[in-house]
């Protein structure tokens, strides 16, 4: 159950009483951390391999390596390969015991996994869309090394993203993430700037607004506001059907640990609170 009130309040009621973060419909527990681990694993060893390849096979490949921390697909890569680490830590702890650390953390921490969560399956997408259709001209990548790079950090991005959209048994995003989305590009779009200010390049071409102008610069800026826009809407959606389909339709409430003879506290009894009464998750 959603609050109507206060959509920034951290709420009271119980946190995600039926484990929809460490749960799936489709896999068991243990097989759902196996999952994210995996692709935590990779995403982790694939940033690692490319600082380590870049700073050993460019003259100026640690200089490189350092800036590209400023890009929004690394950060969001970086984003990827936390969350998936995290997510698996808390999944490993409910196969194991039944309950996740998460449940015992402060409200606020809580809040903040969800926002995670939100980013992971929106972030993708934009970075996916912007690099193909705005970044990227052709031909294809001249080494092996450049074409997996590109397509594992624009392409299986969004893999990754529509895991946590269809595996797990969460629920749809609230709506005041939205916000905190835009907020976040925003200081991205300052980061941009600042990295321009102090190391004098930009992160991408269509910020610079000296060969395109800066009216091309905005409606680059509107685009992408637009493009997230749609993205969150189209991906609550997506949420909510599998859930509806899942649930409703197939009557497939989820895989849990220990619980082979009881259903979940939140299909038998609904407290006020679980996930939704928190308003910033």
């Amino acid at each position: 159950m959603r609050s109507c009130g206060n959509p920034f309040a951290l709420g009271t009621g119980l946190w995600d009483p039926s484990h929809r973060f460490e749960t799936s419909w489709l896999l068991s527990p243990w097989l759902l951390f196996a999952c994210r681990f995996l692709i935590g694993i990779y995403a982790l060893v694939t940033r690692l391999f490319l600082i380590g390849y870049t700073c050993t096979h460019d003259g100026d490949g640690c200089t490189q390596a350092k800036q590209s921390f400023s890009y929004f697909t690394i950060l969001t890569f970086w984003g990827i390969a936390c969350y998936f680490l995290v997510a698996a830590f808390h999944t490993f702890f409910y196969a194991l015991r039944g309950r996740s650390p998460l449940e015992s953390f402060p409200r606020f921490l809580q809040a903040l996994h969800s926002l995670f969560y939100t980013t992971i399956v929106t972030y993708p997408f934009l970075v996916t869309i912007v690099y193909w259709v705005v970044l990227f001209r052709g031909p294809w990548f001249d080494t092996e090394i450049e074409g997996w790079s590109n397509v594992t950090q624009h392409g299986l991005n969004s893999a990754f993203a529509l895991f946590e959209i269809f595996i797990p048994r969460t629920e749809p995003m609230l709506w005041i993430h939205l916000l905190w989305v835009l907020i976040m590009l925003a200081a991205y779009l300052g980061l941009a700037y600042l990295t321009y200010a102090t190391q004098g390049f930009y992160v991408y071409s269509f910020l610079d607004p000296t060969p395109n102008g800066r009216g091309m610069v905005a409606a680059y800026a509107f685009g992408i506001l637009a493009a997230i826009l749609i993205i969150f809407c189209i991906v609550y959606g997506l949420i909510w059907v599998r859930k509806w389909f899942t649930e409703k339709k197939l009557g497939m409430d989820g895989k849990f640990a220990h619980q082979r003879n009881s259903r979940p506290v939140e299909m038998s009894v609904r407290p006020k609170g679980g996930r939704g009464d928190v308003g910033m998750v």
